[in-house]
């Protein structure tokens, strides 16, 4: 029945009177002719989902919002109900779903009504408790499968905290050189590799020839030192002891002055599968941080290796955040990390800390691939020695 305006507008406010009084039956009966297909008028979804709502009819008051939001699929009200009667029946992804694209709108500019504000509140409250009631339920899950706390493999706790919003993703950036279809893997595990129980057996006798360095050397030379031929690199430890540098490597020579005094040490690295690449590597050091010294965010030249840290000496508050991960160096453990990630490592003790560190291959790259890049990292040292004249 097609109704003029007067009609339509006295219907509205009768069943808003009624609605007011608690009288829904009525107001829904007043609200339906409005909302007929042949009203000829604007329909009042809203108002006709309050009434369904009031009379427990929860699929009368989902098919009123859904009619709303299909003229106005921003329409916070209708989004916030929605969300509502969704948390109502237990359908918690649903209410999720709502709730947030709700947010979403008050975050970007959407006017909030006085009335609203409440609402708003509980959608807040209900993502809250949701969040949890949603990971307790996956845990669960896992422990159905018998994976609980540390049997959980670490990428599995990984996409987990990312699920949750604990962490966010992080790329590989490299600086200088990336090596397409590495995966993106911040931290290894020591367990992947079978040579280094070797080298931690052999810690408390390289920490033995590390106190003999310390006991010639006054202070350390600094890791990062500028190039007569190129632009002094913006980094706030630049020239400074702070972070320091005690090379038995360093750009594929044997620093013999120093290697010779560290014979344990020199055959630890000896097992390990550093890349020989003229002029580049072998590389491997103590990487000495003084007390209170902080290396800020970065990102390394390459994907093509990773980086090994064994700690010799490690005070208390030390660690590395490699991507969206931070770990700490633990007595006799080694780290091994790619420090193509944003990656920073701090000191906040009163004491030295001294690792060594050194470079290995990754372990995805072939040994045909390993010869292919060592031949473009010669080709690339190569071509930017001056000509000789």
């Amino acid at each position: 029945m097609t109704l003029t305006a007067s009609e339509s507008e006295k219907l509205r406010t009768d069943a808003i009177t009624h609605l007011r009084a608690g009288d829904a039956r009525n107001a829904r009966g007043m609200l339906e002719q409005i909302c007929a297909p042949d009203s000829g008028v604007d329909p009042q979804w809203l108002l006709l989902a309050h009434a369904c709502r009031m009379l427990g009819d929860d699929a009368g008051e989902e098919a009123a919002l859904q009619k709303l939001l299909a003229i106005d699929k921003r329409h916070l009200a209708a989004l916030l109900l929605m969300g509502e009667l969704k948390a109502r029946t237990g359908d918690d992804r649903a209410a999720n779903s709502f709730y947030r694209a709700a947010l979403n709108m008050v975050s970007v500019g959407a006017a909030v009504s006085a009335d609203l504000r409440p609402k708003l509140k509980q959608a807040e409250e209900f993502l809250a408790g949701a969040h949890g009631r949603f990971e307790a339920f996956l845990l669960r899950k896992l422990e159905d499968t018998g994976l609980s706390g540390t049997d959980t493999p670490i990428p599995v706790r990984h996409a987990i905290d990312l699920l949750m919003g604990r962490k966010e993703i992080h790329y590989q950036k490299p600086s200088l050189f990336y090596y397409p279809g590495m995966p993106q893997r911040e931290f290894y595990e020591r367990s992947e590799f079978p040579w280094l129980a070797e080298m931690e057996a052999a810690i408390p006798a390289m920490q033995e020839e590390l106190r003999g360095v310390i006991a010639r050397t006054q202070e350390f030379t600094p890791y990062v030192q500028g190039h007569p031929d190129r632009p002094r690199p913006n980094n706030p430890l630049l020239d400074d002891p702070s972070w320091g540098a005690h090379y038995f490597w360093k750009d594929g020579v044997e620093v013999t002055e120093n290697s010779v005094h560290c014979p344990r040490t020199m055959a630890a690295l000896a097992a390990a599968p550093i890349p020989v690449i003229q002029e580049r590597s072998p590389m491997a050091l103590y990487s000495v941080l003084e007390p209170g010294t902080h290396i800020a965010p970065h990102y390394g030249m390459l994907n093509t290796r990773l980086i090994c840290h064994v700690p010799l000496i490690l005070p208390p508050d030390c660690a590395l955040r490699v991507g969206g991960e931070t770990r700490p160096w633990r007595d006799g453990e080694a780290l091994i990390f790619d420090d193509s990630f944003e990656h920073e490592a701090w000191n906040r003790s009163g004491q030295r800390r001294v690792i060594l560190l050194f470079e290995i291959w990754r372990p995805e790259i072939s040994e045909t691939e390993r010869g292919a890049l060592t031949t473009i990292f010669e080709a690339i040292n190569e071509y930017q020695k001056p000509v000789a004249i």
